[in-house]
C-alpha cells in the first residue's frame, strides 16, 4: 500500500515545453514542505489526545465494561498505532526526497501500516455486527454478546489481519530512482513496492478487502437493524426518540468513512494502474486525500465514544474527580439503562 507513492520529484525529463509545469511542481514542493508538517502534526495530536482519552476513560471505569466500549478501545487502540506508524513517516515522505530510514524500517512501517488500517476497519465491522445481534437478535444474543467473546473476537481478528498482512514485509523494499534530469540527476531510494512484484494486484486487492468489503458488511448489518429498528407502528416517545438517535448515528458512521477513505484508496488504485496523471491539481487532490484519511482516525472517538451519554459522564466524572453517586440512585440506574437499550437496540 504505497501511502507515500506522490511522485514529488518531477524535475525528471522536463524540457522547454513543460517548464511551466515544472515551476508549478516545485513551488508544490516548497508549499508542501511546509504545510504537510502542520496538518499532519495537528491531525496526529488530535488523534492521540483522543483515543488516549477513549482508552483511559473506559478503562478508569470498570462499570463501563461492556462488549461496545471493548470494542471501542480496541478502535481507539488501532486507530494510535496507526497515527503513530504512519503519520510521521508518510509526512517526511512528501518533505524529502528519499527515504531516511534503510530498508528494514521501510518494510516494518509499510507492514505496521497495513495491518493498523485493517484492524481499524474491522473494528468497525465488529461493531456494526454487535449492533445487529443486540438489535435483531436481542433474546439470542445475551449470551453471545459477552466480555470474554469480544475480547475473543478481537484477538481472532488481530491474529488473522497479522497473517495476512505479511506479504507487505516481502514485496516493500528500498529502490532507487532517478531524480533530476541531465547534470544533474542522482540516484535516491524510495520505500516502494519492489519491482518484480505486481503493485496493481497488491493496491486493488488491499481496496477490496480494505474498503469495498468492510463498507458492504457495514452498510448490511446497519441496514438490518434500522429496518428492525423501525418496524411497527406502535412505539412509544422513547421509542421513537431512540430510533431517531440510532438512525441519525448509522448515517454518521458509514458516511464519515466512506467519505474519509474514499478518494485516497482510488487515487492509489489509479496510480497502481498507472491511470493517475501528474499535475499540481492531483498533487494536491492527493495531499488532501491523505489528511481525510488520517482525520476518520481522529473523529472516531466523537462518534463512537463521545455521542454518548454514558461516556461523557465517565469523562466528567475523570476530569473533575467528582464522588461516586449514591448508592440507592445507582440501583435504579442499570434498569433504566437496560430499557433505553431495549429500545434502542443498545446504540448509544
Amino acid at each position: 500500500m504505497e501511502w507515500n507513492e506522490i511522485s514529488i520529484n518531477t524535475s525528471t525529463n522536463v524540457n522547454a515545453t513543460n517548464y511551466e509545469l515544472d515551476v508549478d511542481l516545485k513551488l508544490i514542493e516548497k508549499t508542501v514542505a511546509v504545510v504537510v508538517p502542520i496538518f499532519f502534526g495537528m491531525i496526529g495530536f488530535l488523534g492521540l489526545v483522543g483515543n488516549s482519552l477513549v482508552v483511559i476513560v473506559v478503562a478508569a471505569n470498570p462499570s463501563m465494561r461492556s462488549t461496545t466500549n471493548i470494542l471501542i478501545i480496541n478502535l481507539a487502540v488501532a486507530d494510535l498505532l496507526f497515527i503513530i506508524f504512519c503519520i510521521p513517516f508518510t509526512a517526511t515522505d512528501f518533505v524529502l526526497p528519499y527515504w531516511p530510514f534503510g530498508e528494514l524500517w521501510c518494510k516494518v512501517v509499510q507492514y505496521i501500516i497495513i495491518v493498523t488500517a485493517y484492524a481499524s476497519v474491522y473494528t468497525l465491522v465488529l461493531m456494526s455486527f454487535d449492533r445487529y445481534l443486540a438489535v435483531v437478535h436481542p433474546v439470542p444474543s445475551i449470551s453471545w454478546r459477552t466480555e470474554n467473546h469480544a475480547i475473543l473476537a478481537i484477538c481472532i481478528a488481530w491474529a488473522v489481519i497479522l497473517c495476512i498482512s505479511t506479504p507487505a514485509l516481502v514485496i516493500h523494499g528500498e529502490i532507487l530512482q532517478d531524480v533530476g534530469s541531465g547534470n544533474s540527476s542522482s540516484n535516491m531510494t524510495a520505500c516502494h513496492i519492489l519491482q518484480e512484484y505486481d503493485w496493481s494486484l497488491f493496491q486493488v486487492s488491499f481496496f477490496l478487502l480494505s474498503y469495498v468489503l468492510p463498507l458492504t458488511l457495514i452498510c448490511v448489518f446497519y441496514m438490518c437493524m434500522l429496518v428492525s429498528l423501525w418496524r411497527g407502528a406502535r412505539v412509544s416517545a422513547e421509542s421513537r426518540r431512540g430510533r431517531r438517535r440510532a438512525t441519525r448515528l448509522v448515517l454518521v458512521v458509514v458516511g464519515v468513512f466512506a467519505f474519509c477513505w474514499c478518494p485516497i484508496q482510488l487515487i492509489l488504485v489509479m496510480k497502481s494502474l498507472k491511470m493517475y496523471p501528474l499535475s499540481p491539481w492531483t498533487i494536491t487532490i492527493q495531499i488532501v486525500s491523505h489528511i481525510l484519511a488520517y482525520t476518520n482516525s481522529c473523529v472516531n472517538p466523537i462518534l463512537y465514544a463521545f455521542l454518548s451519554d454514558n461516556f461523557r459522564k465517565a469523562f466528567r466524572k475523570i476530569i473533575y474527580c467528582r464522588p461516586p453517586p449514591d448508592p440507592s440512585s445507582r440501583q435504579q440506574g442499570p434498569q433504566t439503562k437496560t430499557t433505553r437499550a431495549a429500545s434502542t437496540g443498545d446504540i448509544l
